[in-house]
């Protein structure tokens, strides 16, 4: 997959899971473009750990697979990335 598939797609995913996770999330479009080309990476690297059994990032199949799983992996990145700003606020 291109530089420019994961930007687009990462776009796609990191503004799908900020409306899928309740709550307000800082960020711009840029921020967006960032958490959902990561979570993209991730995604694909577990995607494929689980379905296929290999350490890669690229996930082979369809593009909606490759949404779904950028999707869940924006997800994780926008947990972990909650967590940290929220801790980084107490201290």
């Amino acid at each position: 997959m291109t530089i420019l598939f994961y930007i687009i797609l990462g776009l796609i995913a990191g503004a799908l899971a900020k409306l899928i996770l309740p709550g307000k999330q800082g960020g711009g479009i840029i921020a967006t473009i960032v958490l959902g080309v990561i979570g993209a990476l991730v995604g694909g690297l577990l995607g494929n750990l689980i379905f296929q059994g290999k350490f890669s990032v690229a996930l082979e199949g369809n593009w909606f697979v490759s949404l779904i799983t950028a999707i869940v992996g924006s997800i994780i990145v926008l947990l972990i990335y909650g967590a940290i700003k929220k801790r980084s606020a107490r201290a």
